[in-house]
């Protein structure tokens, strides 16, 4: 059974979400499966920390836009809106170039929360960061 509230494409999630940092860090949702949400990004040297390794901050960026897209998908938008309220990440391997692939799974939705957790992958399909956010619903304005 679908968690999302309304029918959707990709294009359409794209058009909707791809703007500000996403769009700065080349985020794009890219899949979806009934309770699931996934979405790339390159890892360019611009992404790089010091060490010319992906940098932690961009794994956890991709993270909390996977997750905010899905929880946004599950409300009844534009009258119920999602925003993130915590966030964590384990960042487990190393990644130098290429393209990491995030997909995001509700863990939990409730009426006024949601939990995400959040896999990113490299393109071996290694893990490379494992994070979990909790996104707050709120009434619209």
């Amino acid at each position: 059974m679908s968690i999302w509230h309304a029918p959707f494409t990709l294009d359409e999630v794209n058009r909707r979400f791809s703007t500000g940092l996403a769009a700065h860090l080349g985020i794009a949702i890219t899949a979806f499966g009934d309770d699931w949400i996934q979405g790339t990004m390159p890892v360019l040297p611009r992404l790089h920390q010091p060490m010319g390794l992906l940098h932690g901050g961009a794994s956890v960026s991709l993270a909390e836009s996977l997750g905010s897209v899905g929880a946004n998908l599950c409300v009844d938008f534009p009258r119920q809106r999602c925003v993130g309220q915590e966030i964590n990440a384990n960042h487990i391997r190393a990644v130098t170039d290429g393209i990491v692939t995030g997909t995001a799974r509700a863990a939990h939705l409730g009426a006024r929360s949601q939990v995400w957790q959040i896999e990113i992958r490299n393109a071996a399909a290694e893990l490379v960061c494992l994070s979990r956010l909790t996104i707050a619903v709120l009434g619209s304005r």
